[in-house]
C-alpha cells in the first residue's frame, strides 16, 4: 500500500539529510501511535538516503530482545564498511562483559564516527523504545558528538514511552539538533484515496465513509478492511455494503500487541464491560491512568469515545483474551455491577459469561434477569440464566420454583427440552418442595410427553394438600379442570376441586384468570356445542391479551373455542397474529403449536395447501419425536390434507411415523383417529376407516365431549356405511348429528346434510343438497362445498337435468380445483365427460370477467343461478317476480360477457377470487 499524506514528513527528513551530508548532524524522532506507519515512513526513508548516496545502517528493537547487551548496536554495525582488520575487535566489543560495556560502547560509538569521516552515514532505529540499555547508552553517547559530523540519526518510537527509556527520550528532544516528527492518523480524504487505490473509484465513493469509521485512518486497520473487502468481491459475496471479514479482528490483535504493554489489560476490561465507564475500578488502577491508556488506545484509531469502534473489535479482544482471565473479568464486573444498583440483565450476563456464582445474591439476580428476558422476549437468555441459578441454588423449595420456571421457558422454544428437568421436579414434589401451582405446570409436562402414570400421581399428590389454597392456587386449580377436560379428560378425576371460600377472597392475577376464562370457553363449546356466548368469549380474551402476558394455555383454548364452534374464519386472522408475535418473541415452541392450531382451522376452511404447509412448518419448527402425544395434531391435520389432495402415498409415509400410545387418551388422539380414518376410506379400507371413526367416537362419549363440532363421527362412519351397504345404519348416525347442530354450527350442519341427502330418495336429495351447499358456503368450507356441489351435480344427472348437472359440475371442479382435491376434480372429469385434460379444458372455457361490478341484488341472483336454482326458485327464495330475476340475470351476464348460465360457476368464482 502506497504512502499517503506522508509527503511532508519525507520531505522534512530529507532537508535533516541533506544538512547531515553537509556535515552538520542531524537527529530526528518519528512516533506515533501503534501502527501508524513508522515502520514504513522509515523504510522509505532508508531508500531515499540510498540513492542518495549516503550509507543507511539499520536496526530495529524488539520487546523479545530488550536484555540482549548491546543487540541495537549489534545489528547497525552489522552493515557497516568495518575494515577486516577491526571486525574481530567490533565482535569483541560487542560481546564485552558487564564491567566493560560503558568503555565498549564509547570505542563503537568512536566507530561510527569515523566511519561516518569516509561516507555520510544514516543511522536508522525503528522502534528504539525496544532497545536494549547498553544500546541507548551507546546511541546517547553518540548523538551527543554529532555536531560537526555526517551523521543523521533516525529513531522511530511506537506509542507513549516506556518510563526505562523516556529519560533517554527527553534528553534527545532537547539537544539543538533533534527535530520530533509525530505520524498522525490518516483523514477522511487519506482512507478515500486508499480506498481508491485498491478499490476503485465507485468503492470509494460507496465505502471510504465507513472504512474511516470502522479503521479510526489507522494504516493497518484499513489495511485489514480493504483486503476483506477485496476478498469478498473476489469471492463474489460482495452485498454493496463494507465486508468486515476475520482479517480485521487480527489486525485489532496486532495492533494491540504492538502497543504499550499496560494497555492490553485496559482494553481487555474495555472488551468484558462494553463501554469506558468503570474499566479502573474492574482492574483496581487508579481512574486517571485508566483514562490516559484509553486516551492512547483511541489516538490510535482503536476507540472511539463510546468504545470500538466495530462490533468485530470487541469480539477479537474478547477472543484473544484467555478463558480463565475473561470469566474473572466477568465476575468481577458481575460483583461491581451488583454493588454499584447495577441493573439485573447486565450483572446476569456477566455472570453467564463468568460461569462462576458462587455468592447468595447471584441467584436472585438470575431469577429477576430471566423474568425481565421472557417479557422482552429474549427466551433464549431466560434459558440460560435460569439453568446457571439452578446449577448453584442450594435451597430446596427455591430451586424447585427456579426449576419450573425453567420447564416454562424452555416450553416456548421446543416442548420436548424440558424432559430431563421432571424427574428432578418430581422428587421436588415428593419433599414438599413443590408449590402447587408449580405441580400443574408438572402434571402438564409429563402429559404432553405421554407419562400419564407420573402425572397421575402428582395430581393425586396436589389433591391430598391439607388446608385452604391461597387464591392464585385454587384458580389454577380451577382452570386446570376444564383445560384438562379438553385435553386429557381420562385424568380428570385426579385433579382436586378448588375449595369454596366463604369469606371474600382477593382476586387472582389477570393471567391466571384469563386462562380461567379461556379453559371455561372451549370446555364449554366441546360440552355443550357452540354458542355465541363461548364465542364472544374466546374473541374478547384474544382481543385484550397478548401472548406473553397470557400464556399459550389461554391463547390456544381461546383460537380452539373458535375452531371448534365452527367459527374458523374469525379464528385464522387471530392465529396469524399470534404465530407473527410468537416468531417475533424468538418463541419456536409457541409458534409451532400454533401453526398446529391454524392447520385444524385450514382443514376447516378446505384451504388443503394452508394446511399441508402448517402442518409440515410444525413439524419442521418441533420434531415429531419432541411432540409427545401432541404429535397426532399436525399430524391428523397433514394427513386430512394429504388424503384429500389425492397423495396417498405421502400420508402412507406420515402414518408410518411412530406416534406414542398414550395419543389414544388425550385430544390429538380423536383428530388422528378420523384422519387416518379418513386416509382408510379413500384408499378402499373400509372396515378399518369404520373402525377408527367408531373407535373415536366410543371415546368421545366416555369423555363427555361428544359433540360434532370436535369430531363429526357419525358422519365419518356414516360414509364408511354406506359404501358397505348399511343405508339405514348411516341414515341413523347421520339424523343423531343433524339432531346435535343448529344454527350456530353451520358448518357440521352442512357436512352433515349432504351426507344424509345419499341416505334417501332420489328425487328428494337436489332440495337437501342445495340447502347443504347454501349452508356450507355460508361456514366457508370450499373443500365441503365442493363436495357439496359435486353430489348435487350427480343427482342432477341421474334425475336427466343435464343441464344443471353440468353446470353444477363446473362450480364444483373450480372449487375443487381451488383445493387442489385432485380425485374430487378427476372424478368430476370422469363423470362429466370431460378429456383426461379436463382440468384444461375447463380453465380455456372460462368466460373473461370485466371490471364492472355486479350490484348486491345482481349478486345475489347469479350465485342462486350459478348453484342450479331455476329462476322460479330464486324468485322463491329471494321474494321478487320471476321477471325481476330474469332482469338482474340479463343485467349480470352483460356485466360478466357471459351468453349462458352455464357459463355463470366460472365467472362468478373468477369474480370472487378478483374481488
Amino acid at each position: 500500500m502506497m504512502l499517503v499524506e506522508r509527503d511532508e514528513h519525507l520531505a522534512f527528513l530529507a532537508g535533516l539529510l541533506t544538512e547531515a551530508v553537509g556535515g552538520r548532524g542531524r537527529i530526528a524522532v518519528v512516533s506515533g501511535p501503534a501502527a501508524t506507519g513508522t515502520s514504513a515512513l522509515l523504510d522509505e526513508f532508508v531508500e531515499q538516503a540510498a540513492g542518495a548516496g549516503v550509507l543507511p545502517l539499520t536496526a530495529v528493537g524488539s520487546a523479545a530482545e530488550t536484555g540482549l547487551p548491546l543487540g541495537v548496536l549489534g545489528q547497525l554495525l552489522r552493515g557497516a564498511p568495518v575494515p577486516a582488520e577491526q571486525r574481530a575487535a567490533v565482535r569483541e566489543l560487542l560481546a564485552a562483559g558487564p564491567d566493560r560495556r560503558e568503555s565498549a560502547a564509547r570505542e563503537l560509538s568512536a566507530l561510527l564516527l569515523d566511519l561516518a569521516e569516509r561516507q555520510p552515514l544514516a543511522l536508522v532505529v525503528d522502534d528504539v523504545q525496544h532497545a536494549d540499555p547498553d544500546s541507548l547508552a551507546c546511541l546517547s553517547h553518540l548523538t551527543r558528538r554529532l555536531g560537526r559530523s555526517r551523521i543523521m540519526a533516525v529513531l522511530g518510537r511506537t506509542g507513549r514511552a516506556a518510563h526505562r527509556t523516556a529519560e533517554f527520550h527527553q534528553e534527545l528532544l532537547r539537544r539543538p539538533g533533534c527535530h520530533s516528527l509525530v505520524l498522525p492518523l490518516l483523514t477522511p480524504d487519506g482512507v478515500e484515496r486508499l480506498v481508491a487505490e485498491r478499490l476503485g473509484r465507485e468503492a470509494a465513493d460507496r465505502l471510504a465513509a465507513d472504512c474511516h469509521r470502522i479503521s479510526g485512518g489507522n494504516p493497518l486497520l484499513l489495511t485489514a478492511l480493504l483486503d476483506g473487502q477485496l476478498a469478498a468481491v473476489r469471492a463474489g459475496t460482495d452485498d454493496g455494503g463494507l465486508a468486515v471479514a476475520d482479517g480485521y479482528g487480527q489486525a485489532v490483535r496486532d495492533l494491540l500487541h504492538r502497543s504499550a504493554p499496560g494497555l492490553l489489560p485496559l482494553v481487555q476490561a474495555l472488551a468484558v464491560l462494553g463501554a469506558p465507564d468503570g474499566v479502573g475500578r474492574l482492574l483496581g488502577v487508579d481512574g486517571a491512568e485508566a483514562a490516559r491508556g484509553l486516551r492512547e488506545l483511541a489516538d490510535c484509531g482503536l476507540l472511539a469515545p463510546d468504545g470500538f469502534r466495530h462490533p468485530a473489535a470487541r469480539a477479537a479482544v474478547l477472543l484473544d483474551t484467555g478463558s480463565e482471565r475473561r470469566a474473572e473479568l466477568h465476575g468481577r464486573a458481575a460483583g461491581l455491577l451488583h454493588a454499584g444498583g447495577g441493573a439485573a440483565a447486565a450483572t446476569a450476563e456477566h455472570l453467564l459469561a463468568s460461569g462462576r456464582v458462587e455468592e447468595a445474591w447471584t441467584v436472585p439476580v438470575l431469577e429477576e434477569a430471566a423474568t425481565l428476558a421472557l417479557a422482552e422476549g429474549r427466551v433464549g437468555q431466560a434459558v440460560e440464566y435460569l439453568r446457571l441459578a439452578c446449577r448453584v441454588c442450594a435451597d430446596g423449595p427455591r430451586l424447585a420454583r427456579i426449576r419450573t420456571a425453567l420447564v416454562r421457558a424452555e416450553w416456548r422454544i421446543n416442548p420436548g427440552a424440558p424432559t430431563p428437568h421432571l424427574t428432578e421436579l418430581t422428587t421436588a414434589l415428593h419433599r414438599g418442595h413443590l408449590r402447587p401451582s408449580d405441580g400443574l405446570v408438572l402434571a402438564k409436562a409429563l402429559l404432553w410427553h405421554g407419562r400419564f402414570e407420573e402425572a397421575r400421581d402428582v395430581l393425586s399428590r396436589l389433591g391430598l394438600e391439607s388446608g385452604p389454597h391461597d387464591p392464585e392456587t385454587a384458580a389454577e386449580l380451577r382452570t386446570t379442570r376444564p383445560w384438562l377436560r379438553c385435553w386429557y379428560a381420562p385424568l380428570l378425576a385426579h385433579v382436586p376441586s378448588a375449595e369454596e371460600e366463604p369469606d371474600p377472597r382477593p382476586a387472582p392475577s389477570t393471567a391466571v384468570s384469563w386462562r380461567l376464562e379461556a379453559a371455561t370457553a372451549l370446555d364449554s363449546v366441546l360440552s355443550h356445542g357452540p354458542s355465541e356466548q363461548a364465542v364472544a368469549e374466546a374473541e374478547r380474551i384474544l382481543r385484550t391479551s397478548r401472548l406473553d402476558e397470557t400464556g399459550m394455555d389461554t391463547v390456544e383454548s381461546a383460537l380452539l373455542a373458535l375452531t371448534y364452534g365452527d367459527r374458523a374464519d374469525r379464528a385464522a386472522p387471530w392465529c396469524d397474529g399470534l404465530i407473527a408475535e410468537a416468531a417475533a418473541r424468538q418463541s419456536p415452541g409457541r409458534q409451532a403449536r400454533l401453526a398446529t392450531i391454524r392447520a385444524e382451522i385450514a382443514v376447516r376452511q378446505g384451504d388443503l395447501p394452508g394446511a399441508e404447509r402448517y402442518a409440515r412448518q410444525a413439524l419442521e419448527i418441533i420434531p415429531a419425536g419432541s411432540w409427545g402425544v401432541a404429535v397426532g395434531g399436525a399430524l391428523a391435520s397433514l394427513l386430512t390434507a394429504l388424503t384429500a389432495m389425492g397423495r396417498h402415498d405421502e400420508a402412507a409415509d406420515q402414518l408410518n411415523l411412530p406416534v406414542p400410545e398414550a395419543m389414544l387418551q388425550s385430544r390429538y388422539g380423536l383428530h388422528y383417529l378420523q384422519a387416518r380414518g379418513r386416509y382408510q376410506l379413500a384408499t378402499g379400507h373400509l372396515n378399518a376407516a369404520l373402525g377408527d371413526f367408531l373407535a373415536c367416537g366410543e371415546l368421545m362419549r366416555q369423555w363427555g365431549l361428544d359433540v360434532p363440532g370436535l369430531v363429526a363421527w357419525r358422519g365419518e362412519a356414516a360414509e364408511a356405511m354406506l359404501q358397505l351397504g348399511d343405508r339405514d345404519g348411516a341414515r341413523r348416525l347421520l339424523e343423531e348429528q343433524l339432531a346435535m347442530v343448529d344454527q350456530c354450527a353451520p358448518r357440521a350442519r352442512g357436512v352433515a346434510m349432504r351426507q344424509l341427502a345419499a341416505t334417501g330418495d332420489l328425487r328428494q336429495r337436489p332440495a337437501l343438497l342445495r340447502k347443504a351447499a347454501d349452508v356450507l358456503q355460508e361456514a366457508g368450507d370450499r373443500y365441503e362445498l365442493a363436495r357439496a356441489l359435486a353430489d348435487l351435480a350427480r343427482t342432477y344427472h341421474d334425475l336427466g337435468e343435464l343441464r344443471r348437472a353440468r353446470l353444477t359440475a363446473r362450480r364444483a371442479w373450480m372449487l375443487a380445483e381451488e383445493c387442489q382435491a385432485q380425485p374430487l376434480t378427476r372424478l368430476l372429469g370422469v363423470e362429466f365427460g370431460w378429456s383426461s385434460g379436463g382440468d384444461q379444458s375447463a380453465r380455456e372455457s372460462a368466460p373473461a370477467v370485466s371490471d364492472a361490478v355486479l350490484s348486491d341484488a345482481e349478486c345475489r341472483v347469479a350465485e342462486l343461478a350459478a348453484h342450479g336454482y331455476t329462476n322460479r326458485e330464486i324468485a322463491k327464495r329471494l321474494y321478487v317476480t320471476v321477471s325481476t330475476v330474469e332482469q338482474h340475470l340479463t343485467r349480470a351476464y352483460r356485466k360478466l360477457r357471459v351468453s349462458s348460465r352455464v357459463d355463470l360457476p366460472t365467472a362468478m368464482g373468477a369474480l370472487t377470487r378478483a374481488g
